[in-house]
């Protein structure tokens, strides 16, 4: 059918979905990513965080007496506290955003959309409230059906990565009964490192398999009929009929040009049949004859008639006229290896207008007697 959407869609129409805030995103690669982020800063910054514990540790036991803490004032009194907190958390949460950040700028690119931020006045008519709510809280509805088992699938994968994690070690866990609390807290370590590790992975997959379905289900949304391609062609390229239009009123002015420009041209060469090209010389605008007309059958014919009502003279040539016609444009100076044929004509036209026609004639690279 014709309107079936079965097109690709086109460059422009996906730009111009990009302007709009109309992307394909993952929720659940950016999840992944944040929290590997997040794993790694931990690790990188476990060594720094210790220490700030240890020290918070050591405040806390040297001020233990009672007559030392000072009720009266409670921010004096937590203030350490709230110091290395922040101490230990502030480069945490600030590199976690920059990184999320940079992993959004790296899903969706720059992308400022002022179309997802304009107020919309029809969504908070009572109706289409109304029916929101009931796309939103549908769980027949095929899109939350569909997130809905995504949830439940990733959580029963990362369930199982952290369960089978703790299965696979549990002989060490039963171990640990009777142990000194350093060596169990190694073991809970390692076990704790695993079971993330695992987590993280199964993260990463799911989310770079939702990548590539939202990618799918974005590219679905966009595509675009034959005829919606055609209508955007016609949009970008110009209507046909009206660049015929302005073709033709192109043509008709340059005509009209042309044709005022022949009753001061120098000489008309003409094939008498076919084609007619008139030249005007000048040494004051252009080093040779210039083209300033020319035509070919009923437009060739109003050039001669144009050229005998103003007395201007006409010259048989046929291959010249020929040449000039397909070699030279309008208001194009004449090519080198014409000069010698083009010289000869206007020597002939001059030499009938006696000595001041002669005069115009002089110009050493048109002078047929120089080789």
């Amino acid at each position: 059918m014709a309107d079936e959407k079965t097109e690709e869609a086109t460059p422009k129409r996906r730009e111009d979905e990009r302007k709009k805030g109309n992307i394909a995103r993952s929720q659940d690669m950016t999840a992944a990513l944040t929290m590997t982020t997040g794993v790694g800063l931990l690790f990188v910054m476990s060594p720094m965080i210790m220490e700030k514990l240890k020290n918070l540790l050591y405040y806390t036991l040297t001020h233990l007496d009672p007559k030392s803490i000072e009720t009266d004032d409670i921010i004096a009194l937590f203030a350490p506290y709230a110091k290395i907190t922040g101490e230990m958390l502030l480069p945490f949460l600030l590199g976690l955003a920059v990184v999320t950040a940079l992993i959004m700028r790296i899903q969706v690119g720059a992308l400022f959309a002022t179309e997802k931020i304009k107020p919309k006045m029809d969504k908070f008519q009572p109706s289409n409230i109304v029916q929101a709510l009931k796309r939103m809280f549908n769980p027949f509805e095929p899109k939350n059906m569909i997130e809905i088992s995504k949830s439940f699938l990733k959580v029963a994968i990362v369930g199982y990565c952290g369960f089978s994690t703790v299965m696979g070690r549990k002989d060490e866990l039963l171990g640990l009964l009777g142990v000194d609390i350093p060596t169990a807290f190694a073991v809970l370590s390692s076990i704790l490192t695993q079971m993330i590790l695992n987590i993280i992975v199964a993260m990463l997959i799911i989310g770079f398999i939702d990548k590539k379905y939202s990618d799918y289900e974005y590219n679905k949304s966009i595509k675009m009929t034959k005829q919606e391609i055609k209508d955007e062609w016609k949009n970008m390229e110009g209507d046909p009929v009206i660049k015929s239009k302005l073709k033709s009123a192109q043509m008709q002015f340059m005509k009209q040009k042309m044709l005022t420009a022949v009753p001061n041209a120098d000489v008309v060469v003409a094939n008498p049949t076919h084609f007619s090209v008139a030249l005007k010389y000048d040494k004051s605008i252009a080093p040779a004859p210039v083209v300033v007309a020319k035509g070919v059958d009923y437009m060739a014919f109003k050039i001669r008639e144009i050229a005998k009502a103003n007395d201007v003279p006409i010259v048989e040539n046929k291959p010249l006229a020929r040449s000039l016609y397909k070699l030279v444009k309008v208001d194009e100076v004449i090519p080198a290896d014409l000069y010698v044929a083009v010289a000869e004509i206007l020597a002939f036209v001059y030499g009938k207008d006696g000595a001041a026609g002669a005069k115009r004639i002089k110009n050493p690279d048109l002078n047929p007697n120089r080789r």
